[in-house]
């Protein structure tokens, strides 16, 4: 079952290619064994750079279900998921990942994330874009807010 996911993920990638509407990168969410989602990279046809195959395919799955967890479900990705998808797949819960290329594959194909890896472990002062933490009075309310709220959702 797994390779079967897998190689239709690999297509999406493919025919995104073919198609121009973004990166050779595709993904599939199943749930008992049956797809819920099945997206591609559409970054540069939306111009949204948060558009990558696993957080389109994540997006979608949610609202399938009507839930932001999805403990239940696994992904399934055309290569090893990025910084950013990868926080997005353990945001959403989900229960297991399979990729096929790995981020070596990606890099040499043109798309290497390891600056980002990079930047993660970097001291604030060290990151290429420049960050700076302020303190300002108050910052800390919208946390108490939430702290105090009897009646909210937790995730």
């Amino acid at each position: 079952m797994h390779t079967q996911f897998l190689q239709q993920a690999i297509d999406l990638a493919i025919e995104n290619v073919r198609t121009g509407n973004g990166g050779p990168f595709g993904a599939v969410i199943c749930q008992d064994n049956k797809v819920i989602a099945a997206c591609s990279n559409i970054v540069t046809c939306s111009n949204d750079p948060t558009a990558h195959a696993e957080i389109t395919a994540i997006r979608t799955a949610c609202q399938h279900l009507n839930n932001f967890q999805l403990t239940d479900c696994t992904i399934y990705s055309s290569c090893e998921p990025c910084p950013m998808c990868l926080g997005a797949i353990y945001w959403a819960r989900l229960g297991q990942v399979y990729f096929a290329c790995n981020r070596f594959d990606a890099a040499q194909a043109g798309f290497d994330d390891s600056f980002i890896y990079n930047e993660i472990a970097a001291k604030l002062e060290n990151r290429t874009i420049n960050m700076q933490h302020i303190e300002i009075d108050r910052a800390l309310q919208p946390f108490i807010a939430w702290q105090e709220q009897e009646e909210k959702i937790c995730y």
